[in-house]
């Protein structure tokens, strides 16, 4: 593995020029923002949510509100192919991420301000969305076919290293600054220092030049329809649709009322679902960046979709103590970093370098979905049954996904193609 991680080749981009060999270490340094913002999110405000007086099912609105954006968000990521260039995008998106994360922080959490806060949580990340956008169209620009299993590794290191390291940092920060305020302020400091990975980055054009704005945007949706349309993106739009290898259960885990089934306080959370859940996601990714590299992507995901459901449900029988939640977590969170890295080589393999920002953005929308509905369902099956049964729902879930999946594609390929 080693050596595959640290191989360089060059891409050549669009006019036919080679780019300059860029290791996608730097991939990881852009992505950070994005993965942080939702950290702060999903671990630190989700942790103190029931602390703060709002039950479990009042907790999972906070990241709710969050998925909520991630499934809608490809209604505005044809404006990153149409306009401007990605980098601009970039600096503007982080730059008022960091800005949201300090608005967050700044807010009292209760019930009292719950809906204010869901509002901020949900703007954030209409432009945080951006932040990743940017950053995957310039990886589909500059990326060869040969490189994507390590590109999509070192991405989702990024998103979920960053998604522990907002957690824990933001937790941390929260519990320990004299004013809630400064966690914000740092966190947003922190957020901007990543806009300097840009630098050795080549330029990236916009996708379409010289064309109104409605022209572009149908130019735009007429290469994502020929796409999809294909028989590899027909099973790629399956496999996000369903509830396979979705991760869900890990924000309701956050929760201190969740986590107080297994006796695990505040310290625990912040070390198990912070540091070392990003550290055994970024593990997760590079595992899954090279089984992807000898596996076809679709079917790896599927694989990691019935390793998580299994984790979890061994999680639900097992004995309710600290060591228990620390070992189960760090099992789902080494699959949820398999599995992230999986859907980036199965987008990355569907798209070309065209409409970049619309096309991988389609697919994470679709992906996002069952993370919501099922993020709401799973926090109000914790409230009602508890978490044990909270975890078998979401294994069950997962499984029955699974067998449709298979369903469709063996008729599918019986249908209309011999493989894919």
């Amino acid at each position: 593995m080693t050596e595959w991680i640290f191989i360089r080749s060059q891409s050549t981009i669009k006019g036919g020029s080679k780019a300059k060999a860029h290791h996608p270490f730097i991939w990881l340094i852009l992505y950070i923002p994005f993965g942080a913002l939702g950290g702060f999110v999903s671990v630190a405000l989700t942790f103190l949510a029931t602390k703060k007086g709002l039950s479990i099912t009042e907790g999972s609105l906070i990241v709710a509100s969050q998925l909520l954006v991630s499934w809608l968000k490809w209604l505005w990521a044809p404006l990153v192919d149409v306009s401007l260039n990605p980098k601009k995008w970039y600096l503007f998106a982080t730059s008022f991420s960091g800005f949201g994360v300090f608005a967050m922080a700044s807010i009292p959490l209760g019930r009292d301000t719950l809906w204010l806060l869901l509002v901020i949580i949900a703007a954030s990340n209409v432009v945080n969305s951006i932040v990743g956008m940017s950053v995957e169209a310039m990886i589909s620009y500059l990326t060869p076919k040969h490189e994507i299993g390590r590109v999509s590794a070192w991405l989702q290191t990024g998103n979920l290293g960053g998604t522990g390291l907002g957690g824990a940092l933001g937790l941390f920060l929260l519990q320990n600054l004299p004013q809630a305020w400064m966690s914000g302020a740092i966190m947003g400091g922190f957020f901007l220092l990543c806009c300097l990975a840009l630098l050795p980055l080549e330029h990236v054009p916009p996708h379409v030049t010289n064309q109104g704005a409605i022209e572009s945007i149908k130019t735009v949706a007429s290469g994502f329809w020929q796409m999809v349309k294909a028989p590899a993106g027909v099973l790629a739009s399956l496999l996000c649709i369903l509830p396979i290898a979705t991760g869900s259960a890990q924000a309701t885990l956050t929760q201190a009322a969740v986590a107080a089934y297994w006796s695990a306080g505040e310290a625990d959370v912040e070390l198990v679902q912070g540091v070392l859940a990003g550290f055994f996601n970024s593990i997760g990714c590079f595992v899954g960046g090279w089984v992807c590299l000898r596996m076809n992507a679709h079917k790896a995901y599927v694989l990691f979709g019935i390793v998580m459901a299994f984790i979890a449900l061994a999680m639900a029988q097992s004995p309710n103590t600290v060591s228990m939640y620390v070992f189960w977590n760090i099992l789902y969170s080494w699959i949820v970093g398999m599995s992230y890295s999986a859907f980036t080589a199965m987008a990355l393999t569907v798209i070309d370098k065209g409409a970049a920002a619309t096309a991988y953005n389609v697919f994470a929308s679709l992906s996002n979905f069952p993370l919501w509905w099922l993020g709401l369902l799973l926090g109000w099956v914790a409230d009602e049954k508890g978490a044990k049964v909270m975890l078998m729902t979401e294994s069950a879930l997962g499984l029955v996904g699974v067998a449709i999946f298979i369903f469709v594609e063996r008729k599918l390929s019986a249908l209309f193609f011999n493989s894919y």
